[in-house]
């Protein structure tokens, strides 16, 4: 799973989840701590991305209630200084 900023998440978790696989002959139940600690992480993730998916994003953009508001604080000079 990648988070936002394109980077690669859980990777120790994995690494970890599956060197413990290989010495374990692939069985789950000498895994178990392993295995768990890897789908924390991505519950944990997955959590931040959902999150993130409702935090509104503008793209540089306000919305026009927004720019209505910043422009009625900080109006035009209407005479020559």
């Amino acid at each position: 799973m990648k988070s936002p900023n394109k980077e690669a998440t859980c990777i120790t978790e994995m690494s970890l989840m599956m060197a413990c696989w290989k010495e374990n002959n692939f069985n789950d139940m000498f895994c178990a701590k392993e295995i768990q600690s890897f789908f924390d992480c991505n519950t944990k993730v997955q959590a931040e991305l959902r999150l993130n998916e409702k935090t509104p994003k503008h793209g540089g953009h306000l919305p026009s209630n927004q720019v209505n508001k910043l422009l009625q604080r900080f109006p035009n000079i209407t005479r020559e200084i």
